[in-house]
């Protein structure tokens, strides 16, 4: 887990050096920074799960993953909201690359929904059973409504 979270932190830092819409990112560089803090942090808190449990301990790990989830979703809406065009953070369909109207739409509207995904997330902590679907449904229609969303934009408008 450490690898990875290094793994993915040094991406993180390349993303905005390597992306060709570059000043774009530097438009929402603050959310862009707090996210990757937020994602190193998830993934620092998965891993001392791990340890913990790999130390018999016993706890429930649904009830300590749905709010690490909610946290990440709701920042992935924060996010969505505040991201400009580029080529590597958002809702990267061909429509919305391809018209700046068609991204902020699309965004603002992904946004709104990955919050709510996020607050659906913490149901989890109460229904135990059901937290895998709480948290991988909403994020699965959220994907799928803003693909389709942004390619309906996009016909209305052409």
């Amino acid at each position: 887990m450490p690898l990875i979270s290094t793994g993915l932190f040094l991406l993180f830092l390349a993303i905005p050096k390597i992306d060709p819409l570059r000043q774009n990112i530097e438009k929402f560089r603050k959310h862009y920074d707090i996210f990757v803090a937020i994602v190193i942090a998830f993934l620092t808190y998965i891993h001392l799960l791990i340890v913990v449990w790999n130390m018999d301990v016993s706890f429930s790990l649904v009830q300590f993953l749905a709010p690490a989830f909610a946290i990440l979703l709701d920042y992935c809406g924060i996010l969505t909201e505040n991201a400009k065009r580029n080529w590597f953070v958002g809702i990267r369909t061909p429509w919305t690359l391809s018209d700046e109207r068609i991204w902020e739409k699309t965004h603002k509207t992904g946004g709104k929904l990955f919050k709510v995904a996020g607050a659906i997330a913490l149901l989890g902590i109460i229904f135990q059973d059901y937290a895998v679907l709480f948290v991988l449904l909403p994020v699965i229609l959220v994907a799928v409504y803003t693909v389709v969303y942004s390619y309906l934009e996009y016909q209305k408008m052409a």
